[in-house]
């Protein structure tokens, strides 16, 4: 597990470089202004309702003394709350609605490295529709189980000293379904919807290196935002399309331009 997340992790070199040399900024324009939208949103949603979830937790406590102290307390927890689950919703509509815009550039690093791979490897043709209807699907379905463990972990988070533990544990869990949205935009060319989800769990390490560093890049003002989605589609698609070379003992794949495969 910790060496795919560390694949994970290292998939992100050189992303930059390449996406100017295959030109993809084109592609990642609509997808940066989504992202950019969606984010300031978030601002505003955590600013406007942190004080108002905070006054509700504090009804919780009816003794007089205390009480501004629990309110207090209660406000930056209702604040935590809103902002857990923005980003939550924030990852999930964003990554669903640039499906479209995000599939043409993982086919495009897969040309580039591997350009016989349609001959070699399952391929599905599908459309815009289609495709913006699995990222939909794909990310409704992590929104479920995201929030159904992330809630509970940050209730946990509250215990004094151990809840630290339970804190990571629920970054993880944020990370592990930001990953598996940036590697479906690639896995849903290739497989089926159950398909896709057998193969993300096969590799949970190498989702959560990748949505580490697509979390990571959240908490950074503005650019973060705008730049999350190019960088982490890129390093997605390239480690999802090793992983699937490998599954399909395909090293020695005519044309293949990966050091990393054709080294092993």
């Amino acid at each position: 597990m910790f060496k795919n997340i560390l694949k994970g992790l290292r998939s992100y070199k050189d992303s930059f470089k390449l996406i100017h040399e295959l030109k993809l900024w084109k592609y990642f324009l609509v997808p940066m202004g989504i992202s950019l939208l969606f984010g300031i949103g978030i601002f505003f949603a955590v600013y406007g309702l942190s004080d108002n979830l905070g006054r509700f937790f504090a009804k919780a406590w009816i003794w007089d003394w205390g009480k501004e102290g629990f309110t207090e307390v209660a406000t930056w927890f209702g604040a935590l709350v809103v902002l857990l689950l923005a980003f939550i919703l924030y990852k999930h509509i964003v990554m669903a609605l640039s499906a479209p815009f995000m599939s043409p550039v993982s086919e495009r690093i897969e040309n580039h490295y591997y350009p016989q791979a349609r001959n070699h490897i399952q391929h599905r043709d599908t459309t815009n529709m289609e495709q913006l209807w699995r990222g939909l699907r794909i990310n409704l379905r992590n929104i479920s189980y995201e929030i159904l463990i992330t809630i509970p972990l940050l209730l946990l988070s509250l215990i004094p000293v151990v809840g630290i533990l339970f804190t990571v544990l629920a970054f993880i869990v944020q990370a592990y379904y930001a990953g598996f949205g940036n590697i479906d935009y690639t896995l849903e060319r290739h497989f089926k919807y159950r398909d896709s989800i057998h193969f993300v769990k096969r590799n949970r390490g190498i989702a959560i290196g990748i949505g580490i560093i697509f979390m990571g890049m959240l908490f950074i003002p503005v650019l973060g935002v705008i730049l999350v989605l190019p960088f982490s589609v890129t390093a997605a698609s390239r480690a999802t399309l090793e992983e699937m070379i490998k599954e399909e003992n395909l090293q020695q794949l005519p044309g293949n331009q990966n050091p990393q495969i054709n080294a092993q």
